[in-house]
């Protein structure tokens, strides 16, 4: 059922309109003249309109040219007792969607209805899937104005028609995989697959596979062909995160298909071609990395053809005004709520923070102010026990805490969620912040390593030494 507005100054072909579209399941709303059917309109909800060509005082294709100004994008279907050629073609021109004419015949006018009511339904489909578009592209936009920003876009910016290959290095939480995917959309690749593989958060047992796919029958559990990530990335971009993490005999592998663009499957013996453009990230400094042995000089070499080194957070702290405004608007939009924005002092401590989490970190300390806050302008009590810690750098007492009380000979109890170090050796203290993290986390392994600034690997490490459990 649809709402159908008819637009006919004749009395006779209204009632037909009206008795014929009711007949299909539809509600007819009828107008004999434009102010009625533009009043029409005004309440929305009309999914189709039904105008006649010829009426006192306007056309209908003055009509569609009125809808247009006034931002109507209702699909219309002209009406008309003059059946030429000329019309027709004016009519569709104008943008009406049919023409059909007098006299009305049912049949033709519940198929021209059909029509109308399917072109609206993919307008609609449209609309929605541009706004998404839109949202996504949004989501995907880097934010920030500083010199540094501005000099990394002006280095993606050339290196993106480019076919050589990307290593970006920064801390956790900085923004690799963002610039990484602002690469692959400022490239000729754009329309192509971008494949991302963390190298980090694979089991060792399975990266081959995940980067070269297998045949049937590689290995256990192998019950069919699987491409893997090069293959799925061709004429694309292949992101490869935390490349340090790479076992040594795999690197000898992607060096080998980095040079020739050429690997098999696992348990195959078919070379399979394709054009791929790698980029790569890690937080780790990979010279000196690879000058301790521990990751192969050679495909450092080759992965660093264009290196790129994103600063962290606390390198441009001009940017986190635009950066927490944003995660603020996001976060309220998401939760219904009508935060407006950060008050002049909050934005002055979240600038005085050392975010050694950087913008992941901002993120969520933005989120929660945002969730736990009442007030529309976000204050710096809103961030007060923050799990991050928030605390100003420099001297002076931490704006989103009381100053430290006179030493008493006993001690002030822990605050809640507070790491306790009954000694001072370093394991303990490592095992006891391990412990605190996947707590935070609630047993997530991968958000435990963020919150720690490790690699999910180097988490796992830690974890099998100190005999920790998670879930």
């Amino acid at each position: 059922m649809a709402n159908i507005l008819y637009l006919d100054d004749e009395p006779a072909i209204g009632l037909i309109l009206e008795d014929t579209l009711e007949r299909a399941g539809h509600v007819a709303i009828g107008a004999r003249t434009v102010p009625e059917a533009l009043q029409a309109l005004s309440g929305g909800g009309v999914d189709l309109i039904i105008s006649d060509y010829r009426m006192p005082g306007l056309t209908g294709l003055e009509f569609l040219e009125l809808l247009r100004q006034e931002g109507h994008d209702t699909p219309l279907i002209m009406l008309t007792g003059f059946a030429t050629i000329e019309h027709a073609v004016e009519s569709i021109k104008a943008g009406a969607i049919d023409y059909i004419t007098k006299p009305v015949r049912p049949e033709q006018l519940e198929l021209s209805v059909s029509k109308g009511l399917e072109v609206a339904r993919l307008r609609r489909e449209n609309d929605a899937l541009r706004r998404e578009v839109t949202e996504f592209r949004n989501e995907r936009t880097i934010v920030g104005d500083s010199p540094q920003i501005r000099r990394l876009l002006q280095t993606i910016s050339t290196a993106a028609p480019t076919r050589a290959t990307v290593l970006l290095q920064g801390e956790s939480g900085t923004g690799k995989e963002l610039f990484a995917r602002a690469l692959h959309d400022a490239s000729d690749r754009r329309d192509g697959p971008f494949i991302k593989l963390n190298c980090a958060a694979l089991p060792e047992g399975l990266v081959e596979s995940a980067l070269f796919g297998h045949e049937k029958g590689a290995f256990t559990g192998a019950i069919r062909r699987v491409e893997g990530a090069f293959e799925r990335a061709h004429r694309g971009t292949l992101l490869l995160d935390e490349i340090s993490e790479m076992r040594i005999d795999l690197q000898a592998k992607l060096l080998r298909v980095l040079q020739e663009q050429e690997f098999e499957r696992v348990g195959g013996s078919q070379p399979i071609k394709v054009d791929v453009r790698i980029v790569a990230t890690t937080n780790r400094d990979l010279a000196t990395f690879s000058a301790q042995g521990q990751f192969r000089q050679d495909l450092f070499f080759r992965l660093s053809v264009i290196p790129i080194s994103l600063p962290p957070l606390r390198e441009r702290p001009q940017d986190i005004p635009l950066l927490a405004s944003r995660f603020a608007l996001r976060t309220s939009a998401e939760m219904g709520k009508n935060v407006r924005g950060l008050a002049p002092e909050t934005v002055a401590m979240l600038q005085r923070y050392d975010w050694p989490g950087n913008v992941r970190e901002l993120q969520h300390a933005v989120e929660r102010a945002v969730i736990l806050s009442p007030d529309e302008i976000l204050q710096p009590h809103a961030f007060d026990g923050d799990r991050f810690g928030l605390s100003a750098r420099g001297s002076g007492p931490s704006p989103a805490r009381a100053p430290t009380a006179p030493a008493t000979d006993q001690a002030a109890p822990a605050p809640p969620g507070a790491v306790v170090l009954t000694s001072l050796d370093v394991g303990e203290a490592e095992s006891r912040l391990i412990a605190r993290a996947l707590e935070v986390s609630g047993g997530n392994r991968t958000r435990a390593a963020d919150l720690l600034g490790m690699s999910i690997r180097t988490l796992r490490n830690k974890l099998n030494g100190h005999g920790t459990t998670a879930s």
